[in-house]
């Protein structure tokens, strides 16, 4: 474990947000009471966003005073619960380690934010024990749609003449399997801003970036296909299609907001490791 000492806490938390991306691994940042913690807000949608393992301890005012309108008093608990999976206030030192434990937990096993947050005389108080809390490692889950999803999202690929692939940060591992699906498909692939690293190298395919930021031959191949293929995606367009409708398979676990045809949550690489496991319905593999 290394202490980094930054100037400002919104740097802070980027800082760790940055580092959680690029290792891996869980990150920490901490912020003093009142305007102190507030810095940190955007750094942790940066984390939660990119779904990386952050822990922020927001400190706050003493417990005594919570809710009497303190000295620049705020309300940390509120304010971080929708940039976080793990957000709650240690109201006593018993409650602490224990607390503790669980954001630490939910971090590393969700890939997201916790925030844990204390008041000051909880953090000076000494415990009677010692507690030591156990080794948190990160436990990768095998996910994958039922046989008969798979089939029903592969007839659309099989009946269709222009597809476009719109690949995402969920393609992560699966660089090669993705290029032999857009061979066989004969199909463009389109990236997302966080699927570049993933996607764009040695991929003669790639034609380019959507989304917020990218380029007009991205947008060009998901307007003229027939059938838009989101693997390791989702679509913040009420259509993913763009300016017309077309019929949309989409492998991503967060299946929420664009109306699909058909619909399957799981990794991609369990699905399209060898030999193209997730795409053996289609007849261009056989």
């Amino acid at each position: 474990m290394t202490w980094e000492h930054y100037r400002h806490e919104e740097a802070a938390a980027f800082a760790a947000a940055g580092d959680a991306a690029v290792t891996g691994t869980l990150a920490v940042c901490a912020g003093s009471c009142r305007p102190g913690n507030l810095h940190l807000v955007n750094g942790l949608f940066e984390a939660q966003r990119s779904r990386v393992p952050v822990l922020a301890i927001a400190a706050h005012i003493p417990g005594a005073e919570i809710g009497t309108g303190y000295f620049q008093e705020t309300h940390p608990q509120e304010l971080f619960r929708e940039c976080s999976e793990f957000c709650e206030l240690s109201s006593t030192p018993e409650q602490f380690p224990r607390l503790l434990d669980i954001a630490l937990r939910t971090a590393v096993e969700r890939n997201g934010v916790s925030v844990l947050v204390v008041p000051g005389d909880v953090l000076l108080h000494r415990l009677d024990h010692q507690r030591t809390l156990a080794a948190v490692r990160p436990a990768t889950a095998v996910v994958r749609p039922a046989d008969a999803e798979i089939d029903r999202a592969a007839a659309l690929p099989n009946d269709s003449r222009r597809i476009t692939i719109l690949a995402g940060a969920g393609c992560a591992g699966a660089h090669d399997q993705l290029v032999r699906l857009a061979e066989a498909l004969r199909a463009p692939v389109v990236h997302t801003m966080r699927g570049k690293e993933h996607v764009e190298y040695a991929n003669p395919y790639d034609v380019g970036m959507t989304g917020l930021l990218g380029f007009t031959s991205g947008c060009h191949a998901m307007e003229r296909c027939d059938t838009l293929l989101m693997l390791g995606t989702d679509s913040r367009e009420r259509d993913p299609g763009a300016v017309r409708p077309v019929p949309s398979v989409r492998r991503d676990r967060r299946d929420r907001r664009a109306g699909l045809r058909a619909r399957g949550a799981g990794a991609v690489r369990q699905r399209c490791g060898p030999p193209l496991t997730w795409s053996g319905s289609l007849r261009f593999l056989a």
